[in-house]
């Protein structure tokens, strides 16, 4: 059952993240971000509501603080940087560059957390940073769905990077973002076709955080993080059927680094040192 549920989880990324570059072409990054944080958040607000059974003692227990930092910082600059860069890169090349979080992951945790960094662990991340620096090198034309590739992957590349800070879906956060950066009119006035699109993306975000969590009470994270390295093939596969977007020789070549390496790191064991 838990192998099932990291498939459909993969399934669902790959698709999301071409689906997502058909939708931040037509809306604006930032509105299209914060209305799907806004949606997400009122769902899971609810779901742990009826997890203490919205008695409000259960809702003091949690830590509002912490939660809203990780919103700010992981669902909403992330979100909206990635979106950003999505708009103005390929999806296929997006789709890699996330699978470089894992080198983010483990150096901000071997900083903060004191996790022990094997020496598989180094020799992975390193083959992953290889990989991700060829993709940023094997650069391609502009076109109309991808206008300033170079531009879009540093975005995508920054987003994974603060993913690697704090990942998790932002609730209140982004709306701020909003309104400070004067959007609030283009979200008050999205079309019904525009607000569908929203609607379809937030589904798959929703789809992918329940079967991901759904899965990792079936399957320990390894596997279900082995079973994920599916989902950009999907995307860049689904990138160049639906886009034409071209796969340059490096990006191939990059590609298959980053999977190699991700391959490698997801079989690690995560460990503490003895102060910890």
């Amino acid at each position: 059952m838990g192998t099932v549920l990291a498939f459909i989880t993969a399934i669902i990324s790959g698709f999301a993240i071409p689906v997502n570059k058909m939708f931040v072409v037509d809306i604006d990054p930032i509105v299209f971000t914060a209305v799907r944080a806004i949606i997400i958040g009122v769902i899971f607000f609810f779901l742990a509501g009826m997890q203490c059974r919205f008695k409000l003692s259960g809702f003091k227990k949690t830590k509002w603080p912490w939660l809203l930092l990780i919103g700010i910082v992981g669902g909403g600059i992330a979100f909206a940087l990635y979106f950003s860069g999505l708009a103005l890169t390929t999806s296929g090349r997006a789709a890699f560059l996330h699978k470089s979080l894992p080198v983010y992951v483990s150096v901000f945790a071997y900083l903060f957390l004191k996790e022990r960094v094997t020496k598989r662990q180094n020799i992975a991340l390193l083959i992953m940073l290889i990989g991700t620096f060829s993709i940023l090198a094997g650069g391609v034309n502009p076109a109309q769905l991808w206008a300033d590739p170079s531009t879009g992957d540093l975005l995508v590349l920054v987003g994974t990077i603060l993913w690697g800070v704090e990942s998790t879906i932002a609730k209140k956060a982004m709306f701020g973002v909003v309104l400070l950066m004067g959007n609030l009119e283009v979200m008050m006035n999205l079309s019904a076709q525009e607000v569908t699109n929203l609607l379809i993306s937030t589904t798959f975000l929703f789809g992918y955080v329940l079967f991901w969590y759904a899965s990792l009470k079936y399957i320990n994270v390894s596997k279900a993080a082995i079973i994920l390295l599916f989902a950009p093939v999907i995307s860049l596969s689904l990138g160049a059927w639906w886009y034409g977007e071209p796969v340059s020789m490096l990006q191939g070549i990059g590609s298959f680094v980053i999977l190699i390496g991700a391959y490698l790191v997801s079989g690690v064991k995560s460990g503490f040192s003895s102060g910890v």
